[in-house]
């Protein structure tokens, strides 16, 4: 899903006004998207002068530290080493249920597809 790195917005406003879903509104001189009223059609990728809007796989790795850190603080709480791996033991379930529900999903939407 598309965002904007406003490091690298200008606010031109051309993403504003090339949306065909009115989901892009500036916000302090640079463009935000509605995720919730984006319909992934891509145009603000491909208008943007500057390439500020970004595919959402660039924050794989920021998205990866987050979760090692939202980890660590929940490790804080466990004081042995046996209650600390339990824990990692869960939150690894976590993530593999998070991948099965991602790996149907996908299958689901290949019999979408015309």
């Amino acid at each position: 899903m598309p965002w904007v790195k406003h490091e690298d917005c200008i606010g031109c406003g051309v993403c504003v006004e090339e949306c065909p879903a009115d989901a892009i509104s500036m916000v302090d001189e640079k463009a935000e998207i509605n995720i919730e009223e984006c319909i992934r059609c891509g145009r603000c990728h491909d208008v943007c002068p500057q390439g500020a809007v970004k595919h959402d796989s660039e924050k794989i790795p920021q998205e990866v530290e987050e979760n090692i850190e939202w980890t660590k603080t929940l490790l804080r709480h466990y004081e042995t080493a046996e209650e600390r791996e339990a824990l990692i033991q869960r939150i690894k379930k976590h993530f593999v249920k998070e991948g099965k529900v991602i790996e149907k999903t996908l299958e689901k939407l290949d019999s979408l597809e015309t």
